[in-house]
């Protein structure tokens, strides 16, 4: 049963805007023309995002074809499917790669024995609040919050994985 997603490359330079089609192609086995536009949070940077369809999985092997380039910042989503959950992969150059799962609404969801661990290994309110904020991935969102505003009426490319 097939999924869906979105890829948001929210800053890359320009020299690696085709090493990035060329990762996307890879993973989708489908050839990939991405719209790219002028990036105003990063000066001479650039941004894209696009559409996918594929088999449950496909968002993970996104992210990680994308992760070989450590100066762009992006995320990769994936629908729950049939069986399947969604993931959330987010990629900050400081941070390196955060991965979550994801409910129907794109909600980040913590399993009921993470939060039992998370609440058994903190010590004070203060330590289970950065806890939680550390699995819901708060500050890798803090760093892409203007890269995503940037990008608002930005064009869309709609992919299907082949295959």
């Amino acid at each position: 049963m097939p999924t869906r997603g979105v890829v948001y490359v929210h800053s890359t330079p320009l020299a690696v805007c085709s090493h990035v089609e060329w990762a996307i192609a890879r993973v989708l086995a489908a050839p990939v023309n991405l719209q790219w536009t002028a990036q105003p949070v990063d000066p001479g940077a650039r941004r894209a995002e696009c559409g996918w369809t594929g088999r449950p999985g496909t968002g993970a092997e996104l992210a990680a074809a994308l992760r070989q380039w450590p100066m762009i910042r992006f995320e990769v989503t994936e629908e729950p499917s049939p069986g399947a959950d969604g993931e959330r992969f987010m990629y900050v150059p400081a941070r390196g790669l955060f991965r979550a799962t994801v409910g129907a609404a794109g909600d980040i969801q913590l399993g009921e024995d993470r939060l039992r661990a998370l609440m058994l290994a903190a010590r004070a309110p203060e330590a289970l609040s950065h806890a939680l904020d550390k699995a819901l991935g708060t500050a890798w969102d803090a760093d892409l919050e203007p890269y995503r505003y940037a990008g608002d009426g930005a064009p869309v490319t709609l992919l299907t994985r082949v295959g």
